[in-house]
């Protein structure tokens, strides 16, 4: 009778033994694909020692940014916040008006400042920033503050990036982050045509092209050239609108069909040739 009953032992632990590998492949195989998605760990990506240089330099920024602040007079200083809304664009456009052409120095300083701490720190926002500097110094000087201070804030949050950033990165977007690494390896020889396709045209956001960039290895002197370059089409149409803020209804009013349109026509005629280059590679 002992027989029987081995038998059906060994049988129960046979089909356990099958579950458990199936759901080990299925696990593996979920995991391999390209398409599989993993999910996010619960705890916070960043170390205590990483958490600690984000906090440093945030807190290096903010003193900074504070002091320069109080160099303005309390008048001007209580009216600052940060716009959210065209209707909060304006009435700070009112505000400073008088003090910018009064003290064009400090509220250049001032205005170059807090860009660059909202680009560094990926504050939302910039873009009233963008339409601030149309609206109060025209289109050449505010072209040339826009782009000096986008560039300048997304070199810092570059530099940030490499020191902390990669677990963060590959904790919030993973499947985008071996995307990216991808494309960037298959165009090595044409880099810096690559991402001024990805600074005119929506395809990735700035956030993330900022952020990643240092970790899939892009060097520092293309990230900055496609960022003075790519960003001038985009930044123009803002300083542009800035021009006229009594008629702009909403963000979304400064890219229409016709300037999306645009803008994707000439970030194709930048990545041309590394289309060109990689069909002569595959004959």
């Amino acid at each position: 009778m002992a027989a029987p009953r081995s038998v059906v032992v060994d049988m129960a632990r046979l089909l356990r033994d099958e579950d458990a590998a199936a759901a080990s492949a299925a696990k593996g195989a979920e995991e391999d694909s390209p398409n599989g998605k993993r999910p996010k760990p619960d705890r916070f990506p960043l170390s205590r020692g990483e958490l600690a240089v984000f906090v440093g330099v945030f807190f290096f920024f903010t003193a900074g940014l504070y002091c320069i602040y109080k160099t303005m007079p309390a008048a001007e200083y209580g009216r600052i916040k940060l716009p959210r809304t065209i209707t909060d664009l304006r009435v700070l456009k009112d505000d400073l008006s008088m003090y910018a052409k009064e003290h064009p120095a400090k509220f250049i300083l001032g205005y170059c400042s807090t860009y660059i701490f909202m680009q560094t720190f990926m504050i939302p926002g910039t873009i009233f920033m963008s339409l601030l500097a149309g609206a109060l110094f025209g289109v050449i000087r505010g072209l040339f503050l826009v782009v000096f201070n986008s560039t300048a804030g997304a070199s810092s949050c570059f530099f940030l990036s490499k020191l902390i950033g990669r677990p963060l990165v590959s904790w919030l977007w993973p499947e985008k982050l071996r995307f990216f690494q991808g494309e960037i390896a298959k165009r090595r020889e044409k880099l810096l045509n690559y991402m001024l396709f990805l600074r005119i045209t929506p395809t990735l956001p700035n956030l993330f092209i900022n952020l990643a960039s240092p970790i899939v290895d892009i060097p520092f002197h293309i990230f900055f050239l496609a960022t003075v370059i790519g960003l001038l089409p985009a930044s123009l149409i803002t300083v542009r609108a800035g021009l006229a803020l009594g008629d702009l209804k909403s963000v979304k009013d400064l890219y229409d069909v016709k300037t999306l349109l645009m803008l994707f026509l000439i970030g194709l005629l930048i990545i041309i040739p590394t289309l060109f280059k990689r069909k002569r590679i595959y004959e």
